[in-house]
């Protein structure tokens, strides 16, 4: 069925049809409409280039680029692709250069995406060589927009976004400045996965504290994240970001997780440093997962800090970037600690493989069956921010947004 045949269901904010999911056609709209429109994606952390010259290369929808820093100190994004005959002009992940030259016709740009030589562009010899009127500065790399924030690379096909701050809202820069404060970060290194499911259910999955305290027997048995405990929901005005808050409980059994067939009274550490978590941040809350729509999670659980960035593959599949960072002047202790508890998480993370799994199983029940819905009323119909876990608020929200941008309202 064509994307322009879709209709919404009546229950607007109670339901979610699950041709969101597997459309072909909706998939193109959305890298058009939101990946490639007027949003802040995540890049990279500004850690990961931190002398001229060094690049990283990723993924902004489906568009490959290059972070890199140039001859100034300033960081760019610009589009990994020749302005030629369109090569890929970065294969390595990470990199140190002083210019780009692509393997093809030689074509080379500067560190800032500017075109500095054709060969051959006069000729040889009185023959050929480019047009006349063949103007370098029209014909350098696709250069995006680009905000440094705190240590945080966010970059836009967009030009005309707001400053990222603006953008957020003062709320949520709250949030987001909780943790990406300002100190400088060390990067402590990368997991990265595919997931054959359609990017929206991780940024569901993450807006979801529902399922936290039901799926993980890990958060379950060992307090970190469970339904009896303190715990928030905040959402933005637009509905597009939401972060989960929770404060860390103990290990113990209650009317809550007595009924809990994940509840593990008998489960013990055999190592229970990966649990030895200091107060660091301001509040008393120790869980802030923030969902940056569409193409990021900024992660602090416990002394865990990570960003999980989604890169689509289609409406079935997306491949999922986990970067482990610290601040640049955690003593060796708290950095040795940030990266044993980063074991929690990533591909075969203590906690995270359950979501990937889940996820994968969510798409196959929605494969044969795209004009029937998902039921998202846990906490009525409202989308408004929560002080308890047992809500569908955050995915209200965000399907709200979603509709207003793709044009099913």
């Amino acid at each position: 069925m064509a994307a322009a045949e879709h209709q919404w269901p009546e229950d607007a904010d109670g339901r979610v049809p699950y041709w969101v999911y597997t459309d072909k056609d909706v998939y193109q709209k959305e890298l058009e409409k939101i990946w490639y429109g007027p949003h802040w994606l995540y890049a990279a952390l500004e850690c990961e280039i931190p002398n001229p010259g060094d690049y990283k290369t990723t993924t902004l929808g489906e568009k490959p680029v290059i972070v890199v820093r140039d001859e100034d100190g300033e960081v760019r994004v610009v589009e990994n692709r020749c302005a030629h005959r369109g090569l890929k002009l970065c294969q390595n992940r990470h990199g140190n250069e002083s210019d780009f030259v692509c393997p093809y016709h030689q074509w080379s740009f500067d560190l800032k995406g500017n075109l500095l030589g054709v060969p051959f562009r006069r000729g040889v010899k009185g023959q050929g060589g480019m047009p006349k009127d063949f103007d370098p500065k029209e014909n350098g790399l696709n250069k995006l927009n680009v905000e440094v924030v705190n240590g945080v690379v966010w970059a836009s096909f967009d030009h005309n976004l707001p400053p990222f701050r603006e953008y957020v809202g003062e709320r949520f820069w709250k949030h987001y400045t909780r943790v990406y404060d300002g100190r400088k970060l060390e990067l402590l290194g990368y997991n990265r996965q595919h997931i054959p499911g359609n990017w929206k259910l991780m940024q569901e999955n993450i807006k979801d504290p529902y399922h936290a305290g039901l799926l993980h027997v890990f958060f379950v048995t060992f307090g970190l994240f469970r339904a009896d405990q303190k715990s928030a929901v905040d959402i933005d005005d637009e509905g597009r970001n939401a972060i989960l808050i929770s404060r860390k409980g103990e290990k113990e059994q209650n009317e809550v997780t007595g009924d809990l067939r994940q509840f593990q009274s008998d489960l013990q550490l055999s190592d229970p440093r990966i649990l030895d978590v200091v107060h660091e941040f301001p509040g008393e809350e120790t869980v802030g997962m923030i969902t940056m729509f569409p193409s990021v999670i900024l992660q602090q659980q416990t002394n865990s800090l990570s960003t999980r960035q989604i890169v689509p593959k289609g409406p079935g599949g997306f491949d999922f970037h986990w970067t482990h960072w610290t601040y640049a002047d955690d003593t060796e202790e708290m950095k040795l600690r940030r990266t044993r508890q980063a074991n929690l998480f990533g591909p075969a993370g203590l906690v995270s493989a359950d979501d990937g799994e889940v996820i994968e199983f969510a798409q196959q029940g929605f494969a044969a069956s795209e004009e029937q819905a998902a039921v998202v009323t846990m906490g009525g119909r409202e989308k408004d921010p929560t002080d308890h876990m047992v809500t569908e608020a955050a995915i209200r929200g965000m399907y709200g947004y979603w509709r207003k941008v793709m044009g099913y309202e």
